[in-house]
Protein backbone atom coordinates (compact mmCIF):
# COMPACT_ATOMS: atom_id res chain seq x y z
CA UNK A 1 0.00 0.00 0.00
CA UNK A 2 1.19 3.33 -0.83
CA UNK A 3 2.97 5.26 1.74
CA UNK A 4 3.32 9.25 2.65
CA UNK A 5 3.42 11.06 5.64
CA UNK A 6 4.45 8.20 7.57
CA UNK A 7 1.32 6.76 7.22
CA UNK A 8 0.26 4.02 4.30
CA UNK A 9 -3.33 4.38 2.98
CA UNK A 10 -4.90 1.81 5.17
CA UNK A 11 -3.62 3.66 8.53
CA UNK A 12 -4.76 7.60 6.79
CA UNK A 13 -8.45 5.53 6.36
CA UNK A 14 -8.31 4.70 9.92
CA UNK A 15 -7.20 7.53 11.23
CA UNK A 16 -10.39 9.35 8.88
CA UNK A 17 -13.08 6.68 10.49
CA UNK A 18 -11.85 7.47 13.81
CA UNK A 19 -12.13 10.74 13.37
CA UNK A 20 -15.62 10.70 11.82
CA UNK A 21 -17.18 9.09 14.52
CA UNK A 22 -15.82 11.45 17.01
CA UNK A 23 -17.14 14.28 15.06
CA UNK A 24 -20.37 12.81 14.47
CA UNK A 25 -23.14 11.39 16.39
CA UNK A 26 -25.43 10.24 13.34
CA UNK A 27 -23.67 8.38 10.24
CA UNK A 28 -24.80 6.46 7.47
CA UNK A 29 -22.50 5.27 4.63
CA UNK A 30 -23.51 4.55 1.01
CA UNK A 31 -23.08 1.28 -0.74
CA UNK A 32 -23.34 0.13 -4.25
CA UNK A 33 -21.84 -3.38 -3.94
CA UNK A 34 -18.87 -2.09 -5.94
CA UNK A 35 -15.35 -2.61 -4.73
CA UNK A 36 -14.94 0.47 -3.22
CA UNK A 37 -17.74 0.90 -0.76
CA UNK A 38 -17.31 -2.38 -0.24
CA UNK A 39 -14.40 -2.07 1.14
CA UNK A 40 -15.02 1.36 2.64
CA UNK A 41 -17.82 -0.38 4.87
CA UNK A 42 -16.20 -3.39 6.10
CA UNK A 43 -13.01 -1.68 6.86
CA UNK A 44 -15.48 1.15 9.04
CA UNK A 45 -16.95 -1.78 10.82
CA UNK A 46 -14.00 -2.75 12.50
CA UNK A 47 -13.18 0.98 13.22
CA UNK A 48 -16.32 1.33 14.55
CA UNK A 49 -16.13 -1.83 17.15
CA UNK A 50 -13.04 -0.45 17.98
CA UNK A 51 -14.71 2.46 19.25
CA UNK A 52 -18.18 0.92 20.35
CA UNK A 53 -20.01 3.06 17.65
CA UNK A 54 -22.95 1.78 15.12
CA UNK A 55 -23.79 3.27 11.84
CA UNK A 56 -26.35 3.68 9.49
CA UNK A 57 -26.27 2.01 5.82
CA UNK A 58 -27.98 3.35 2.62
CA UNK A 59 -28.48 1.12 -0.48
CA UNK A 60 -30.41 2.21 -3.63
CA UNK A 61 -31.15 -0.72 -5.38
CA UNK A 62 -31.30 -0.03 -9.44
CA UNK A 63 -33.79 -3.05 -9.92
CA UNK A 64 -31.16 -4.12 -12.81
CA UNK A 65 -28.49 -5.39 -10.69
CA UNK A 66 -26.41 -8.42 -11.26
CA UNK A 67 -27.47 -11.12 -9.08
CA UNK A 68 -24.00 -11.23 -7.27
CA UNK A 69 -24.57 -7.83 -6.52
CA UNK A 70 -27.36 -8.40 -4.52
CA UNK A 71 -25.98 -11.38 -2.84
CA UNK A 72 -23.23 -9.41 -1.38
CA UNK A 73 -25.36 -6.32 -0.24
CA UNK A 74 -26.71 -9.08 2.19
CA UNK A 75 -23.72 -10.30 3.24
CA UNK A 76 -22.93 -6.92 4.15
CA UNK A 77 -26.04 -6.54 5.83
CA UNK A 78 -24.62 -8.80 8.56
CA UNK A 79 -21.60 -6.63 9.32
CA UNK A 80 -21.94 -6.47 13.09
CA UNK A 81 -22.03 -2.65 13.71
CA UNK A 82 -24.90 -1.77 11.47
CA UNK A 83 -27.83 -0.17 13.49
CA UNK A 84 -30.00 -0.27 10.27
CA UNK A 85 -29.64 -0.77 6.77
CA UNK A 86 -32.23 1.28 3.97
CA UNK A 87 -32.55 -0.81 1.11
CA UNK A 88 -34.26 1.72 -0.72
CA UNK A 89 -36.42 0.07 -3.87
CA UNK A 90 -38.35 2.87 -4.88
CA UNK A 91 -38.61 4.29 -8.73
CA UNK A 92 -36.75 7.31 -9.74
CA UNK A 93 -35.90 9.07 -13.53
CA UNK A 94 -32.98 6.65 -14.50
CA UNK A 95 -30.90 7.56 -17.61
CA UNK A 96 -31.31 5.12 -20.64
CA UNK A 97 -28.98 5.79 -23.06
CA UNK A 98 -29.43 2.67 -25.23
CA UNK A 99 -32.75 4.34 -26.66
CA UNK A 100 -33.16 7.22 -28.67
CA UNK A 101 -36.79 6.48 -28.01
CA UNK A 102 -37.33 6.00 -24.22
CA UNK A 103 -34.66 8.55 -22.87
CA UNK A 104 -35.38 7.45 -18.95
CA UNK A 105 -37.00 4.18 -17.58
CA UNK A 106 -38.07 3.69 -14.14
CA UNK A 107 -36.89 0.94 -11.34
CA UNK A 108 -39.64 -0.43 -9.67
CA UNK A 109 -42.11 1.40 -11.24
CA UNK A 110 -45.14 -0.56 -10.22
CA UNK A 111 -46.91 -0.48 -14.13
CA UNK A 112 -43.61 -2.12 -15.23
CA UNK A 113 -43.88 -5.21 -12.21
CA UNK A 114 -44.66 -7.87 -14.92
CA UNK A 115 -41.77 -7.30 -16.79
CA UNK A 116 -39.27 -6.32 -13.23
CA UNK A 117 -35.62 -7.87 -13.74
CA UNK A 118 -36.10 -8.79 -10.29
CA UNK A 119 -38.75 -9.20 -7.32
CA UNK A 120 -39.09 -6.69 -4.57
CA UNK A 121 -37.00 -7.45 -1.39
CA UNK A 122 -38.64 -8.18 1.55
CA UNK A 123 -36.59 -5.93 3.74
CA UNK A 124 -36.76 -2.87 0.95
CA UNK A 125 -38.45 0.56 1.66
CA UNK A 126 -40.91 0.70 -1.33
CA UNK A 127 -43.30 3.18 -3.12
CA UNK A 128 -45.88 1.16 -0.23
CA UNK A 129 -43.89 1.62 2.91
CA UNK A 130 -41.17 4.22 2.20
CA UNK A 131 -41.24 7.38 5.50
CA UNK A 132 -39.53 9.94 3.28
CA UNK A 133 -42.92 11.97 2.55
CA UNK A 134 -43.14 14.91 0.45
CA UNK A 135 -39.48 14.62 0.13
CA UNK A 136 -39.96 12.34 -2.70
CA UNK A 137 -41.29 11.39 -5.79
CA UNK A 138 -40.56 9.62 -8.53
CA UNK A 139 -38.86 12.46 -11.16
CA UNK A 140 -36.04 12.34 -8.80
CA UNK A 141 -32.64 11.29 -10.70
CA UNK A 142 -30.41 9.36 -8.53
CA UNK A 143 -28.47 12.65 -7.21
CA UNK A 144 -31.84 13.48 -6.09
CA UNK A 145 -32.59 10.44 -4.46
CA UNK A 146 -29.10 10.42 -2.40
CA UNK A 147 -29.91 14.18 -1.28
CA UNK A 148 -33.47 13.65 -0.55
CA UNK A 149 -32.32 10.70 1.83
CA UNK A 150 -29.59 12.65 3.39
CA UNK A 151 -32.18 15.68 4.07
CA UNK A 152 -34.53 12.69 5.36
CA UNK A 153 -32.11 11.71 7.47
CA UNK A 154 -30.95 14.54 9.36
CA UNK A 155 -34.54 15.50 9.92
CA UNK A 156 -35.43 11.67 11.32
CA UNK A 157 -32.78 11.89 13.83
CA UNK A 158 -33.33 15.57 14.84
CA UNK A 159 -29.82 16.86 14.54
CA UNK A 160 -28.25 19.86 13.45
CA UNK A 161 -25.37 17.64 11.31
CA UNK A 162 -24.97 14.30 9.67
CA UNK A 163 -21.98 12.64 7.99
CA UNK A 164 -22.43 10.34 4.72
CA UNK A 165 -19.51 8.36 3.96
CA UNK A 166 -18.98 7.23 0.29
CA UNK A 167 -16.24 4.98 -1.13
CA UNK A 168 -15.23 7.38 -3.47
CA UNK A 169 -11.69 7.48 -5.06
CA UNK A 170 -9.97 10.25 -6.58
CA UNK A 171 -8.07 8.15 -9.68
CA UNK A 172 -11.45 6.84 -10.63
CA UNK A 173 -12.44 9.59 -12.96
CA UNK A 174 -11.25 13.28 -13.07
CA UNK A 175 -15.04 14.43 -11.55
CA UNK A 176 -13.97 12.62 -8.61
CA UNK A 177 -10.26 13.82 -8.42
CA UNK A 178 -11.88 17.38 -8.59
CA UNK A 179 -14.73 17.12 -6.47
CA UNK A 180 -11.74 16.10 -3.40
CA UNK A 181 -8.82 17.76 -4.72
CA UNK A 182 -10.88 21.43 -4.87
CA UNK A 183 -13.68 21.40 -3.17
CA UNK A 184 -14.39 24.82 -1.64
CA UNK A 185 -17.08 23.67 1.10
CA UNK A 186 -15.39 21.44 3.59
CA UNK A 187 -15.98 20.13 7.38
CA UNK A 188 -13.44 22.30 9.41
CA UNK A 189 -10.91 22.13 6.40
CA UNK A 190 -10.73 18.53 5.97
CA UNK A 191 -9.87 17.70 2.14
CA UNK A 192 -11.43 14.51 2.37
CA UNK A 193 -14.94 16.48 3.22
CA UNK A 194 -17.69 18.13 1.41
CA UNK A 195 -20.03 20.20 2.99
CA UNK A 196 -23.26 19.53 1.00
CA UNK A 197 -26.04 21.59 2.47
CA UNK A 198 -27.41 22.38 5.83
CA UNK A 199 -25.44 20.53 7.94
CA UNK A 200 -25.32 17.46 5.67
CA UNK A 201 -21.41 16.60 5.13
CA UNK A 202 -20.11 13.73 2.76
CA UNK A 203 -16.41 12.59 3.57
CA UNK A 204 -14.37 10.13 1.66
CA UNK A 205 -11.81 8.40 3.72
CA UNK A 206 -11.17 6.23 0.66
CA UNK A 207 -10.09 8.99 -1.82
CA UNK A 208 -6.21 8.15 -1.87
CA UNK A 209 -5.80 4.76 -2.61
CA UNK A 210 -5.60 2.94 -6.24
CA UNK A 211 -7.22 -0.30 -7.21
CA UNK A 212 -4.32 -1.79 -6.04
CA UNK A 213 -4.56 -0.93 -2.38
CA UNK A 214 -8.26 -2.03 -2.53
CA UNK A 215 -7.62 -5.11 -3.70
CA UNK A 216 -4.48 -5.21 -1.59
CA UNK A 217 -6.81 -4.86 1.11
CA UNK A 218 -9.30 -7.37 -0.03
CA UNK A 219 -6.88 -10.18 0.31
CA UNK A 220 -4.65 -9.09 3.33
CA UNK A 221 -8.06 -8.94 5.69
CA UNK A 222 -10.06 -11.57 3.69
CA UNK A 223 -12.74 -9.34 3.16
CA UNK A 224 -16.01 -10.96 1.04
CA UNK A 225 -16.29 -8.88 -2.22
CA UNK A 226 -18.78 -9.30 -5.40
CA UNK A 227 -18.31 -12.19 -7.44
CA UNK A 228 -18.62 -9.96 -10.75
CA UNK A 229 -14.97 -9.12 -10.61
CA UNK A 230 -13.83 -12.89 -10.33
CA UNK A 231 -15.81 -13.39 -13.38
CA UNK A 232 -14.34 -10.24 -15.08
CA UNK A 233 -10.34 -11.10 -14.13
CA UNK A 234 -10.98 -14.81 -15.16
CA UNK A 235 -12.57 -13.19 -18.72
CA UNK A 236 -9.05 -11.42 -18.93
CA UNK A 237 -10.32 -7.82 -18.11
CA UNK A 238 -7.87 -5.85 -16.02
CA UNK A 239 -8.54 -4.47 -12.18
CA UNK A 240 -8.71 -0.99 -13.57
CA UNK A 241 -11.13 -1.82 -16.48
CA UNK A 242 -13.54 -3.27 -14.47
CA UNK A 243 -16.57 -1.59 -13.59
CA UNK A 244 -20.33 -2.52 -11.67
CA UNK A 245 -22.32 0.36 -11.85
CA UNK A 246 -26.30 0.90 -13.26
CA UNK A 247 -26.30 -0.49 -16.92
CA UNK A 248 -27.98 2.34 -18.74
CA UNK A 249 -26.03 5.25 -18.10
CA UNK A 250 -23.81 7.40 -21.32
CA UNK A 251 -21.25 6.33 -19.12
CA UNK A 252 -22.00 2.54 -18.65
CA UNK A 253 -22.91 2.01 -22.15
CA UNK A 254 -19.74 0.49 -23.28
CA UNK A 255 -20.11 -2.13 -20.60
CA UNK A 256 -23.13 -3.28 -21.54
CA UNK A 257 -21.83 -6.05 -23.01
CA UNK A 258 -20.63 -7.31 -19.67
CA UNK A 259 -24.23 -8.78 -18.69
CA UNK A 260 -24.56 -11.01 -21.67
CA UNK A 261 -21.74 -13.38 -20.19
CA UNK A 262 -21.77 -12.68 -17.04
CA UNK A 263 -25.54 -13.53 -16.32
CA UNK A 264 -27.14 -14.61 -19.39
CA UNK A 265 -30.65 -14.79 -17.21
CA UNK A 266 -30.14 -11.32 -16.06
CA UNK A 267 -29.53 -10.54 -19.25
CA UNK A 268 -32.55 -11.59 -21.13
CA UNK A 269 -34.38 -9.85 -18.68
CA UNK A 270 -32.67 -6.69 -18.95
CA UNK A 271 -33.62 -6.69 -22.72
CA UNK A 272 -37.41 -7.35 -22.25
CA UNK A 273 -37.07 -4.90 -19.44
CA UNK A 274 -35.36 -1.65 -20.76
CA UNK A 275 -35.93 -0.35 -24.34
CA UNK A 276 -32.48 -0.50 -26.28
CA UNK A 277 -30.68 -2.48 -24.24
CA UNK A 278 -29.30 -5.23 -26.84
CA UNK A 279 -29.23 -2.62 -29.43
CA UNK A 280 -26.69 -0.72 -26.63
CA UNK A 281 -24.88 -3.79 -26.12
CA UNK A 282 -23.96 -4.21 -29.87
CA UNK A 283 -23.82 -0.89 -30.92
CA UNK A 284 -22.28 0.65 -28.36
CA UNK A 285 -18.77 0.96 -29.53
CA UNK A 286 -20.11 0.57 -33.51
CA UNK A 287 -21.90 2.09 -36.04
CA UNK A 288 -25.46 1.09 -36.68
CA UNK A 289 -25.15 -0.88 -39.80
CA UNK A 290 -21.48 -2.09 -38.98
CA UNK A 291 -20.14 -5.60 -38.66
CA UNK A 292 -21.60 -5.97 -34.48
CA UNK A 293 -18.81 -8.54 -33.26
CA UNK A 294 -20.87 -10.68 -31.39
CA UNK A 295 -21.70 -14.11 -30.79
CA UNK A 296 -24.28 -16.81 -29.68
CA UNK A 297 -24.57 -17.03 -26.09
CA UNK A 298 -24.32 -20.64 -25.10
CA UNK A 299 -27.88 -20.98 -23.54
CA UNK A 300 -29.76 -20.13 -27.41
CA UNK A 301 -29.43 -22.27 -30.01
CA UNK A 302 -29.20 -20.52 -33.75
CA UNK A 303 -32.80 -20.42 -34.42
CA UNK A 304 -33.61 -18.83 -30.88
CA UNK A 305 -30.64 -16.81 -31.39
CA UNK A 306 -32.13 -15.22 -34.44
CA UNK A 307 -35.03 -14.24 -33.25
CA UNK A 308 -33.16 -12.71 -30.10
CA UNK A 309 -31.39 -9.86 -32.50
CA UNK A 310 -34.31 -9.31 -34.85
CA UNK A 311 -36.33 -8.29 -31.87
CA UNK A 312 -33.53 -6.39 -29.62
CA UNK A 313 -33.27 -4.61 -33.28
CA UNK A 314 -36.87 -3.78 -33.01
CA UNK A 315 -36.96 -2.01 -30.01
CA UNK A 316 -34.72 0.45 -31.01
CA UNK A 317 -35.73 0.46 -35.48
CA UNK A 318 -38.73 -1.09 -35.99
CA UNK A 319 -37.97 -0.49 -39.64
CA UNK A 320 -34.48 -2.22 -39.87
CA UNK A 321 -36.57 -5.30 -38.03
CA UNK A 322 -39.30 -5.70 -40.79
CA UNK A 323 -36.50 -5.31 -43.40
CA UNK A 324 -34.87 -7.84 -41.87
CA UNK A 325 -38.15 -9.95 -41.30
CA UNK A 326 -39.05 -9.70 -45.38
CA UNK A 327 -35.46 -10.40 -46.72
CA UNK A 328 -35.95 -13.87 -44.36
CA UNK A 329 -39.07 -14.54 -45.27
CA UNK A 330 -38.43 -14.35 -49.23
CA UNK A 331 -35.58 -16.04 -48.13
CA UNK A 332 -37.98 -18.92 -46.93
CA UNK A 333 -40.56 -19.11 -49.29
CA UNK A 334 -37.93 -20.06 -51.91
CA UNK A 335 -37.15 -22.70 -50.25
CA UNK A 336 -40.27 -24.02 -50.06
CA UNK A 337 -41.31 -23.08 -53.47
CA UNK A 338 -38.48 -25.04 -54.51
CA UNK A 339 -39.36 -28.20 -52.37
CA UNK A 340 -36.05 -28.38 -50.56
CA UNK A 341 -38.26 -27.65 -47.21
CA UNK A 342 -41.60 -28.15 -46.38
CA UNK A 343 -42.07 -26.41 -43.58
CA UNK A 344 -39.10 -24.32 -41.24
CA UNK A 345 -39.16 -27.47 -38.87
CA UNK A 346 -37.29 -28.88 -41.49
CA UNK A 347 -34.26 -25.81 -41.15
CA UNK A 348 -31.09 -27.60 -39.70
CA UNK A 349 -29.47 -25.52 -36.95
CA UNK A 350 -26.17 -25.58 -38.75
CA UNK A 351 -24.66 -27.52 -41.06
CA UNK A 352 -20.86 -28.70 -41.02
CA UNK A 353 -19.06 -26.98 -43.69
CA UNK A 354 -16.27 -29.73 -43.87
CA UNK A 355 -19.29 -32.19 -45.32
CA UNK A 356 -19.54 -31.36 -49.06
CA UNK A 357 -22.95 -32.77 -50.58
CA UNK A 358 -23.66 -31.49 -53.93
CA UNK A 359 -27.16 -30.72 -54.75
CA UNK A 360 -28.04 -29.27 -57.76
CA UNK A 361 -24.63 -27.44 -58.39
CA UNK A 362 -24.45 -26.22 -55.24
CA UNK A 363 -22.59 -27.64 -51.88
CA UNK A 364 -25.01 -28.45 -49.22
CA UNK A 365 -22.50 -26.03 -47.08
CA UNK A 366 -24.23 -23.35 -48.58
CA UNK A 367 -28.25 -24.63 -47.90
CA UNK A 368 -30.52 -23.00 -45.59
CA UNK A 369 -29.58 -23.36 -42.20
CA UNK A 370 -30.47 -21.21 -39.12
CA UNK A 371 -27.23 -20.08 -38.35
CA UNK A 372 -26.22 -18.55 -41.85
CA UNK A 373 -29.15 -16.46 -41.45
CA UNK A 374 -28.66 -15.53 -37.56
CA UNK A 375 -25.26 -14.57 -39.17
CA UNK A 376 -26.58 -11.94 -41.69
CA UNK A 377 -28.18 -10.30 -39.00
CA UNK A 378 -25.28 -10.29 -36.73
CA UNK A 379 -23.40 -8.71 -39.12
CA UNK A 380 -26.25 -6.40 -39.89
CA UNK A 381 -25.40 -7.56 -43.71
CA UNK A 382 -28.26 -5.10 -45.25
CA UNK A 383 -28.70 -7.14 -48.86
CA UNK A 384 -28.64 -10.83 -47.24
CA UNK A 385 -25.32 -11.24 -49.30
CA UNK A 386 -24.24 -14.01 -46.70
CA UNK A 387 -27.72 -15.88 -48.19
CA UNK A 388 -26.76 -15.01 -51.74
CA UNK A 389 -28.87 -12.07 -52.27
CA UNK A 390 -28.66 -8.68 -54.03
CA UNK A 391 -29.65 -5.67 -53.64
CA UNK A 392 -33.50 -4.92 -54.91
CA UNK A 393 -35.37 -1.74 -55.46
CA UNK A 394 -37.21 -2.02 -52.35
CA UNK A 395 -33.68 -2.38 -50.15
CA UNK A 396 -32.98 1.18 -51.77
CA UNK A 397 -36.10 2.52 -50.39
CA UNK A 398 -35.58 1.49 -47.47
CA UNK A 399 -31.78 2.37 -46.78
CA UNK A 400 -32.93 5.84 -47.75
CA UNK A 401 -35.53 5.74 -45.42
CA UNK A 402 -33.07 4.96 -42.83
CA UNK A 403 -30.28 7.50 -43.85
CA UNK A 404 -32.79 9.72 -43.73
CA UNK A 405 -33.39 8.64 -39.87
CA UNK A 406 -30.01 8.08 -38.96
CA UNK A 407 -28.00 10.02 -40.80
CA UNK A 408 -24.08 8.59 -40.89
CA UNK A 409 -25.28 6.02 -38.05
CA UNK A 410 -25.48 3.64 -40.40
CA UNK A 411 -21.81 3.44 -41.04
CA UNK A 412 -23.39 2.41 -44.95
CA UNK A 413 -19.97 4.53 -45.81
CA UNK A 414 -17.98 1.31 -44.76
CA UNK A 415 -19.08 -1.03 -46.68
CA UNK A 416 -16.74 -2.22 -49.24
CA UNK A 417 -18.51 -4.39 -51.54
CA UNK A 418 -19.32 -3.41 -55.18
CA UNK A 419 -23.42 -3.19 -54.99
CA UNK A 420 -23.38 -1.19 -50.88
CA UNK A 421 -21.00 1.06 -52.39
CA UNK A 422 -23.20 1.89 -55.55
CA UNK A 423 -25.74 2.00 -53.30
CA UNK A 424 -23.77 4.39 -51.08
CA UNK A 425 -23.41 7.25 -54.14
CA UNK A 426 -26.84 6.23 -54.72
CA UNK A 427 -27.90 7.86 -51.18
CA UNK A 428 -25.40 10.69 -50.57
CA UNK A 429 -23.22 8.81 -49.19
CA UNK A 430 -19.23 8.54 -50.03
CA UNK A 431 -19.60 12.52 -51.61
Amino acid sequence: MKKYLNKNVYEAFCDRMRFIFTEFEHVYISVSGGKDSSVTIQLANEIAKEMNRTYDVMFIDYEAQYEATITHIYELKKLSNINKFYHVALPFKANNASSVFDKFWYPWNEKDKKIWVRSLPKDAITQHNHPFGELYNDQLFLRGMFKMFSEWYKIENKTDKVANIQGLRADESMNRFRAVAFGKNMYKNVNYSTDNFDGVYSFYPLYDWHTEDVWAAVSRFDLPYNQVYEILFKKGMSIHEQRIAQPFGLMQMGSLNQWAYIEPETWAKLVNRVSGANFGNIYAKTKLLGHNGTSKPDHLNWEQYLVFLLESLGLYSEDLMLHYYRKIRIYFDHYIEENRIKSLNEIPEEINKETVIREKGRENGRWIQWKRIAKCIEKNDFALTGCNYGITKKDKETMSNLKQKWGLLLGLEEYNTKEMDKLSKEIGYGL
